[in-house]
C-alpha cells in the first residue's frame, strides 16, 4: 500500500499533467473560449480520478484561463474584447518602463538570459511553433523586466503577459503562424539599445513594438470577428 506521502506525490503529478495539457490547449486555442470542461469527461480522458482534475481546474482558474459558472459548470474563460483598450494601455506602459529601466542598468548574467530567450523566440518563429513563440516572447520580456530591477514591475508585467497569451495567439494567427523576421529583428534592436544604454531609443522601440501588436490585433478583430475596436497608443 502507498503511504500518505506517496499518494500526495502521485496526485500532484496527475494534477500537473492535466494542468499542463489543458493549459497548452487553452493557450493554443485548441480549446476555444467558452468550451465546456466537464470533470467526468476529463477524468475519463486522462484516466484518473476527479480530484486531480478539480485541482488542475482550480490552478487554471487562478490564472484566469477557466471560469466556474453560477450553475457550477466550468468553461474555458472567454476573452473580453471590450477591455482590450485598457489592457493594451497597461501593457504598453510596462513595455516602456521595463525596457527603459533595463537600458539604464548593467547585469551580464541577466543579459545572457535575455539573449537566450531571444534565441528561443527566433527558433520558434523559424519552426512556426506558435506555443513556443508565446512562451519565449513572455520569458524574453520578463527577463528584460528583471534586468530593469524593479520586482513590482516584473510581477505586474508577467501577469499582463500571461493574461494576454490568447490575444497573442490570435495575433500570430493573422500570419498563419508565419511570423515575419521583422519581429525577431525588433527584439534584436531592443537588445542593442539596452546593451548600449540608449534609454531614449529603448523607449521608442518599446512604443513601436507595442503599437504594431495593437494595430495587428485591431485589424484582426475588425476583419475576422466583425467587432471593430479603436485602440490608440500615444
Amino acid at each position: 500500500m502507498r503511504n500518505e506521502a506517496e499518494n500526495v506525490r502521485v496526485r500532484g503529478s496527475g494534477t500537473q499533467s492535466v494542468y499542463a495539457a489543458l493549459r497548452r490547449e487553452i493557450l493554443s486555442m485548441a480549446l476555444e473560449p467558452g468550451s465546456p470542461l466537464d470533470e467526468v469527461r476529463l477524468s475519463e480522458r486522462f484516466k484518473m480520478s476527479r480530484t486531480p482534475i478539480r485541482e488542475a481546474l482550480l490552478r487554471l482558474a487562478a490564472e484566469g484561463l477557466v471560469t466556474t459558472l453560477p450553475n457550477r459548470n466550468t468553461i474555458v474563460a472567454t476573452i473580453d474584447f471590450a477591455s482590450l483598450p485598457t489592457y493594451f494601455e497597461a501593457l504598453t506602459l510596462m513595455y516602456r518602463v521595463t525596457t527603459r529601466g533595463a537600458a539604464g542598468r548593467k547585469d551580464a548574467e541577466i543579459m545572457q538570459r535575455v539573449r537566450a530567450r531571444q534565441q528561443e523566440f527566433a527558433d520558434a518563429v523559424a519552426a512556426r511553433d506558435a506555443f513556443g513563440m508565446i512562451e519565449a516572447n513572455r520569458e524574453f520580456h520578463v527577463a528584460i523586466a528583471e534586468l530593469a530591477g524593479n520586482s513590482y514591475y516584473t510581477t505586474f508585467f508577467a501577469r499582463l503577459l500571461d493574461e494576454g497569451r490568447r490575444i497573442l495567439r490570435l495575433y500570430y494567427s493573422t500570419f498563419d503562424d508565419r511570423l515575419p523576421r521583422q519581429y525577431v529583428d525588433e527584439h534584436e534592436e531592443i537588445i542593442a539599445a539596452i546593451e548600449t544604454g540608449d534609454v531614449e531609443r529603448a523607449d521608442r522601440l518599446a512604443i513601436d513594438h507595442a503599437a504594431q501588436i495593437v494595430r495587428q490585433i485591431q485589424e484582426y478583430i475588425a476583419r475576422d470577428l466583425d467587432r471593430p475596436l479603436a485602440i490608440e497608443i500615444t
